[in-house]
């Protein structure tokens, strides 16, 4: 039987490393536009591909139902990658960097806020939804990796995981919700889900 304990103890020191980077008041900066968002009533489209799409569909399980339970104004999140035959029809009959976008074009308005999550930064159909988002004058968000790529130059509020691992990014990117999560859950719902062992 092999020992992973070294490679182990690697990976979790290399994510502690990374944590240790992250800009505290840029996600501060994103709480308040999420907030924001709620109190006008706006819409909080996400969207990803592959693992980022399973994040997108996560951040809006955890907003709308474990945050939203206790509030009487609820979070609004929609993941537009979720709904499987839309997503396939506009990839089939327009074209896969058209899938985000299109679901955006005529609906998403000013007060809305639209967050792209792409490891690399570069997928394209972020990239489009993102156009979109901003010629409506909606507040724009990118959650990247490596060294942000497109997506963190043209968003609003750019959040990046500085490793060169999507591994390492997609955990991050998770924290971003759960961190998030679990201070609007002690600041806006009263319940504090921060127990020390």
């Amino acid at each position: 039987m092999k020992d992973y304990s070294s490679e182990i103890r690697e990976y979790i020191d290399l994510e502690i490393a990374v944590l240790k980077k992250l800009d505290a008041e840029k996600i501060s900066i994103l709480m308040n536009a999420l907030d924001s968002t709620r109190l006008k009533s706006g819409t909080i489209y996400i969207m990803g591909n592959g693992g980022s799409a399973t994040t997108a569909s996560h951040f809006v399980n955890d907003f709308n139902k474990g945050l939203s339970e206790y509030l009487e104004k609820p979070f609004r999140f929609v993941c537009l990658n979720d709904n499987t035959a839309t997503v396939m029809a506009i990839a089939n009959d327009i074209g896969y960097d058209e899938v985000f976008a299109f679901q955006l074009r005529g609906k998403v308005m000013k007060d809305d806020l639209v967050i792209g999550i792409s490891g690399s930064g570069n997928s394209k159909n972020v990239l489009k939804a993102i156009e979109i988002a901003k010629s409506s004058g909606a507040m724009t968000v990118g959650l990247t990796g490596f060294d942000g790529g497109r997506l963190a130059k043209v968003v609003d509020i750019s959040l990046n995981a500085p490793i060169m691992s999507m591994q390492v990014t997609e955990d991050i990117h998770m924290i971003f919700d759960h961190l998030m999560m679990a201070i609007f859950y002690k600041e806006l719902c009263g319940k504090d889900h921060l127990i020390e062992l």
